[in-house]
């Protein structure tokens, strides 16, 4: 069984902006990193390690991980990040969890907004036999800090840790993640850059065709007479390469396994 690694941070709404959670709020001078294999590396993740302690079926009430005077510089970030609504992406065992950093409370009578930063993190595991089935991430809403004003703030982050046994076999316990998305719920569908889309395919399309159909143009209506003969048709235009697909090269074999080998990806 894996430890608990840690990702990146990510906008709620957009996926291209993100940053490390261990540099804005944890004290971390040195993660050490995780040998990824080839998917992670290609999944674009750079995991290290959590500093929480999952031990197995050990419960935690409240343990402190970290205390940290944030700068305003940090207290900017993270604003900010809230207000994006940045969440953390975390592997368990390789079990992906996610949470958010924080949350805006709107306060609709006198029309303010508070920029509240979590402190405090609860995880939920369950697990059958000796395996690890599923681990949920909790933000408590009332243990948190006001990062509303650009001063410095203490901070005190602190964790807390339940284990749980479950029915569930270690085969089914990756159902869960195929029948929902790997991201938070209820993101939107941007309808109009789908269709945007689908328009623009057509009309490139429709282009391609009409200019196809005006460079063969010729050729159809030479080849529509029956009373022409063949023999004395010129080639012209695209005619003159069709045979060259035909054609074999000098060095056949080695041609083969330079494509064989992939060798070709290497020269692009």
């Amino acid at each position: 069984m894996e430890g608990l690694f840690a990702s990146y941070s990510y906008p709620f709404y957009y996926f291209f902006d993100s940053f490390s959670v261990f540099n804005c709020s944890l004290v971390i001078d040195h993660p050490k990193d995780k040998r990824e294999a080839l998917g992670e590396v290609l999944n674009g993740d750079r995991l290290v390690d959590a500093p929480y302690e999952l031990n197995f079926k050990e419960d935690r009430n409240s343990k402190v991980l970290c205390q940290k005077t944030l700068s305003k510089v940090e207290v900017a970030k993270l604003r900010d990040a809230v207000a994006k609504d940045y969440y953390f992406q975390m592997y368990y065992d390789d079990l992906p969890l996610w949470g958010f950093l924080g949350k805006l409370d709107k306060d609709k009578e006198q029309g303010n907004a508070k920029y509240l930063l979590f402190k405090h993190i609860h995880f939920d595991i369950m697990y059958n036999g000796d395996r690890v089935i599923e681990i949920n991430v909790q933000t408590d809403p009332n243990v948190a800090v006001d990062i509303t004003e650009d001063k410095e703030v203490q901070v005190e982050f602190s964790y807390s840790v339940t284990w749980k046994k479950t029915d569930i076999p270690f085969e089914k316990r990756m159902e869960k993640y195929s029948k929902s998305s790997s991201m938070p719920q209820h993101l939107e569908i941007h309808w109009f850059s789908i269709i945007n889309s689908c328009v623009t395919v057509l009309l490139l399309t429709g282009f391609l065709a009409t200019i196809l159909m005006r460079v063969l143009k010729n050729d159809f209506i030479k080849y529509s007479h029956e009373d022409e003969s063949l023999e004395d048709q010129e080639e012209t235009g695209w005619k003159y390469i069709h045979g060259d697909v035909f054609r074999f090269p000098q060095q056949k074999s080695l041609f083969a396994a330079i494509v064989g080998s992939g060798t070709q990806l290497l020269a692009l």
